[in-house]
């Protein structure tokens, strides 16, 4: 039985009935879910005021909406849940160890390094791991995300240990965010010389917010003016309290240019983990984990660095990565050798996925290729909504008009492509940080790893011209030819602040600009002459400032504007025509106003636009 829904149009009516719909879903994907025609949910939108039409991702608000007109009750699905119940609908539980406690075994800690900028954690990196990290990075900054596992002696026995470097707490926070929970300490670095910083404390923050154990490790102790006890006193005011000092936090004293002491640090990283953390996985299961980084080798394909946190790769599992899928090929290990299976927290680079994860992207091995295949096909269909309702403007009836009346919008709409998936991760949430106001809004439509595509110039080019931004790749050749073609802005960028800074700049550009009214002059009128075709001129005596022929100007009686949007459109000095006549000086004024009266005074002031902050 149906019921007339608004406007007259018949479609059925729920009763309360529950419907689960994603993110990104169209009308013609509600219409299957109830059994009605997707043109009659067209024509309800439009009653609503919304255009919209049957295949067009619609706005998770608008679907409730038109759920609560037909009295059902629209569930809009988050990306977590749908992908929860897609690994459920194949019996994957993501996530979980397999087996009982007696199939559990310890597992080394991973740590993330974190510090103010210049404080030393490449080098402290470079010291742990013996390898030269830094020289190659833009501008001396890290800016992709690796992970390498060291060994060390802890009371006669041998432990790993794994380390991730970030490019950034807002990365590691982002990650975590997004489910990967990766990270079971984190090593604070602090300059001896130079002590707490802003985001020294930052990183604090961002520890604190992750719940995970910190080691402080206070570098430069070689440096004239190094005091480490003042770093211990500083950060007890931040909760760290030295062990020393009665407290519960491990300060290990370090040279990460001179390798001193860095024994000291890993047996400290260790410690902790043993005191604070039960770490321990189940090695006996198909395998878990996130990728830490993945970019397009132009020999090897799509390359992920992927952490396994329960269960054992192999070579010839079939994976499922984010929206990649796969065989593993082959493994290698930090330093590129060839591993045949990786157990719980060790990080390797995995060769043989068919496109190239984000960073944080879970990973999990499934029972063979089909299966990745059709649970990364789900994935890509998803990402491929969410990116279409991106881009979409609104389409609100009731907002198009008020953008008529205010003078549209001003949107600057981004596609990021980076080299490495957590450089790009980087980047995208220092721009979504950038504030100018609420007259612009930046919207980033696409995110992705490796050289920027003839599907990327096109996405832009559908979207109204979005901007494509390069960090650390190229065009295809074809891609390069169509963007100039059609005029797409494509920038590059090697440094990450840069791109920031550029893009701010173009969001302030795009903003209306604000004017000030600066005034040049006053004259007082002392005559009234009567000129035939012009009307009444004053004969008047500037006395302030200058009096500029074409400048606005006002008229002002006993201190109250009789007159005001006046242009001086004629200026004269005895019988010349004047550009503009100085304080002190006489001379005739026409503004095409004729009550002027004796005693009069005459404002000339100019527009100017203020600078924004």
């Amino acid at each position: 039985m149906q019921a007339p829904a608004a406007g007259g149009v018949s479609a059925p009516r729920g009763n309360g009935k529950t419907i689960r719909l994603a993110q990104g879903a169209t009308l013609t994907d509600f219409a299957e879910k109830i059994g009605a025609n997707p043109a009659s949910l067209v024509a309800i939108m439009m009653h609503l005021g919304k255009m919209v039409t049957a295949t067009q991702s619609v706005d998770p608000d608008d679907l409730m909406s038109l759920g609560l007109e037909l009295d059902f009750d629209v569930q809009v699905v988050s990306p977590e849940d749908e992908d929860r119940a897609l690994l459920e609908s194949f019996d994957i539980e993501y996530g979980e160890d397999e087996g009982g406690e007696e199939n559990l075994q310890t597992r080394p800690p991973v740590v993330t390094v974190m510090g103010h900028v210049d404080h030393g954690k490449t080098k402290l990196l470079d010291a742990v791991r013996h390898a030269n990290v830094q020289a190659g990075e833009a501008g001396g900054i890290t800016q992709h995300i690796g992970a390498y596992q060291v060994e060390t002696e802890v009371d006669g026995e041998e432990r790993k240990i794994t380390f991730i470097d970030t490019p950034g707490h807002e990365a590691f926070t982002a990650m975590r965010a997004r489910g990967a929970d990766t990270t079971d300490l984190v090593v604070l670095v602090v300059a001896a010389d130079d002590g707490v910083k802003p985001q020294t404390t930052e990183a604090i923050d961002h520890a604190t917010a992750a719940g995970v154990p910190i080691v402080v490790a206070v570098n430069k102790i070689d440096v004239e003016g190094a005091d480490p006890n003042r770093v211990r006193a500083q950060l007890t005011e931040y909760g760290l309290v030295a062990e020393e000092f009665g407290g519960d936090t491990q300060f290990i004293d370090v040279s990460a240019k001179q390798g001193t002491n860095i024994d000291g640090l890993l047996e400290a990283i260790v410690l902790t983990a043993d005191a604070s953390l039960d770490l321990k996985a189940n090695p006996d299961m198909p395998a878990q984990g996130s990728a830490i980084e993945a970019h397009l080798d132009k020999g090897r394909g799509a390359v992920a660095t992927v952490l396994v946190q329960r269960g054992t790769l192999r070579v010839g599992d079939s994976i499922v990565c984010g929206v990649a899928n796969g065989r593993v090929r082959a493994m290698l290990d930090e330093n590129g050798n060839s591993v045949e299976e990786a157990g719980p927290s060790r990080p390797v680079m995995v060769l043989g996925l068919a496109a190239v994860p984000g960073a944080g992207d879970n990973f999990l091995v499934v029972e063979d290729d089909r299966v990745a295949r059709q649970i990364a096909d789900k994935r890509v269909a998803r990402k491929r909504n969410a990116e279409l309702l991106k881009s979409r403007k609104s389409s609100s009836l009731e907002e198009l008009f008020k953008d008529l009346e205010r003078g549209e919008r001003q949107e600057l709409l981004l596609i990021l492509k980076g080299d490495v998936s957590g450089s790009v991760e980087a980047l995208e949430d220092s721009l979504l940080k950038i504030d100018v106001g609420d007259e612009v809004n930046l919207r980033i439509i696409r995110r992705g790893v490796g050289a920027i595509t003839q599907d990327d110039v096109n996405l832009s080019l559908a979207s109204e011209g979005a901007v494509i931004i390069g960090f650390n790749v190229r065009p295809e050749r074809n891609a390069q030819e169509l963007a100039d073609r059609e005029g797409v802005d494509i920038r590059y960028y090697s440094i990450i602040y840069q791109a920031i800074e550029e893009i701010e700049a173009a969001l302030k550009g795009m903003l209306k600009p604000e004017f000030e009214e600066v005034q040049l002059g006053t004259a007082e009128v002392r005559e009234i002459f009567k000129v035939p075709r012009i009307g009444n001129v004053a004969g008047s005596m500037v006395t302030s400032g200058i009096i500029q022929r074409n400048a606005k100007a006002r008229l002002v009686r006993d201190g109250v504007v009789v007159s005001d949007n006046l242009t001086v459109s004629s200026l004269r000095r005895f019988k010349d025509d004047a550009t503009e006549v100085r304080e002190g000086f006489e001379c005739g004024i026409g503004v095409g106003y004729n009550d002027i009266k004796l005693g009069d005074v005459i404002e000339c002031f100019e527009m100017r636009e203020k600078p924004r902050d």
